[in-house]
């Protein structure tokens, strides 16, 4: 009997360890305690090197923190959007407080001095970005989640070497877990042409110092500060529609010049002295832009070395002040609390709240537990479509006619609170209309779900997306 109790000590202790850790984050609290239910020991062994939260308010800042000089040498050089009634946007005037809180989400300005490109579908974009890579003078700062050593991946690989040995600075940033299907040939070409790479948060070192479960999730291009992309895209045949399962492949990419490409600089640059402990400067990095666009851009990071969740706190703006509509283009629809809450508001109080996710999926188990939310949310009046042309990936959040948001992050936990995400705020009429465009097609593309239908799915499909659900905070 005393083996056993001792069992139930140990097993008490680990589950108040996680409540007391994890007091703050109550869905996490519950999915970890459950998976420590289902294997004790082995599952406070994976909390603990999973789950513990990265020290991002403690150590992580003192590397990939701000940089207040550079930030002050930005801010100098930028075109800046101070006032509500200076917006492209008439609806801005009475929208204060929104105004007032993207000023000071993710320290990021808004700016005035801006040409942005709506790029639909991986063509597009992978043209745009190697003819920008191929049009280098200085430098090439190129940061994926995701390379593949396949056809588009050596395609890149090349063009970088290229540049490289015509004497351009060339940095390559990829994800230790996203990429960790890249092997050594891959890289030796790179590095005989002179080119600096680097893994961020590589395996094995990253699950040694907890922080295997924050990933960098951004794709960011700047080429000679002048010119920059994100989006949705990552490097790979796959994203051309060659996934033999998923076939096409539907994405949203944004090319940009102007004042906005400070930003997307800047956390580059943060994301590589993360990474490497390098923190290269140059005042050709951030170069006086010539002004040939009007255009109003904001770029929003979020990630565990900030001290707030901006990408999670300006789409809940967003959302809380729409008046006509919310269109939202997801592959991962795992929302917190408050998301949810913002969009049942919205559907209930007359906003069109729709929302496209993927009919064939790429990760089983986090499309269960975005079905999960379906039932609940459809009951509040917000709609659903399944895009069932192939897979869509695309990020897409449309609010009214007052914004839109363009870039890496989904509408899931992951990454509001967990991952390195870059988004763009849009607030041009065009380009605004560009993305509605691209919306109602994938409407046309899209199978939309009827509520009665949806309830009389098998038990069992219910009972995996419960419990996909449960354990979506962890996903």
């Amino acid at each position: 009997m005393q083996w056993l109790f001792a069992v139930l000590v140990i097993f008490v202790f680990q589950a108040a360890t996680i409540l007391v850790l994890e007091y703050k984050r109550p869905a996490n609290a519950m999915a970890w305690l459950f998976i420590l239910f289902l294997f004790p020991i082995v599952g406070f062994v994976l909390y603990y090197f999973l789950a513990r939260e990265y020290q991002r308010r403690r150590r992580v800042r003192r590397r990939g923190g701000i940089d207040e000089q550079r930030r002050a040498e930005i801010i100098a050089k930028s075109h800046l959007i101070s006032q509500p009634d200076q917006m492209p946007s008439p609806e801005f005037a009475h929208q204060e407080r929104l105004f007032k809180l993207l000023r000071k989400a993710g320290a990021a300005p808004i700016t005035g001095c801006n040409q942005t490109k709506v790029l639909t579908n991986a063509e597009k974009a992978y043209e745009a970005m190697l003819e920008a890579i191929r049009g280098a003078r200085h430098h090439i700062h190129f940061s994926s989640y995701i390379i593949r050593d396949d056809e588009t991946g050596r395609k890149f690989r090349d063009e970088l070497i290229r540049k490289a040995e015509a004497g351009v600075q060339v940095r390559l940033l990829y994800d230790g877990i996203g990429s960790i299907k890249l092997g050594k040939a891959y890289f030796v070409p790179l590095q005989e042409a002179g080119v600096e790479y680097a893994s961020f948060f590589p395996l094995r070192p990253a699950f040694m110092k907890k922080r295997m479960n924050y990933r960098n999730h951004r794709k960011i291009l700047v080429v000679d500060g002048t010119k920059g992309f994100v989006g949705g895209i990552n490097i790979g045949d796959e994203y051309l529609g060659k996934h033999p399962r998923l076939g096409f492949w539907r994405d949203t990419h944004l090319q940009l010049e102007g004042d906005a490409v400070y930003g997307l600089q800047e956390v580059f640059l943060k994301d590589w002295e993360t990474a490497t402990r390098r923190n290269p400067k140059d005042p050709e990095y951030f170069p006086v832009h010539q002004c040939t666009g009007r255009e109003a851009v904001q770029i929003v990071a979020g990630g565990p070395n900030r001290r707030d969740d901006a990408i999670h706190e300006t789409l809940f703006a967003a959302l809380s002040v729409a008046k006509e509509r919310i269109w939202i283009t997801t592959p991962y629809f795992i929302p917190d609390a408050g998301i949810a809450m913002a969009l049942k508001i919205a559907a209930m109080s007359g906003v069109d709240v729709r929302l496209i996710v993927p009919l064939v999926p790429d990760t089983y188990l986090v499309h269960a537990a975005t079905m999960s939310y379906v039932d609940e949310m459809m009951s509040y009046g917000v709609r659903f479509w399944q895009y069932s042309r192939g897979f869509i990936h695309a990020k897409v959040v449309i609010v009214d006619r007052l914004m839109a948001s363009v870039g890496t992050a989904n509408m899931d936990l992951r990454s509001f609170f967990s991952n390195f995400e870059t988004n763009a705020l849009l607030f041009d009429a065009q380009r605004i209309g560009e993305l509605e465009q691209d919306f109602l097609q994938d409407l046309r593309d899209s199978r939309e779900i009827e509520l009665s239908a949806f309830r009389k799915r098998p038990r069992s499909v219910k009972a995996k997306q419960a419990l996909a659900r449960m354990l979506s905070p962890l996903l």
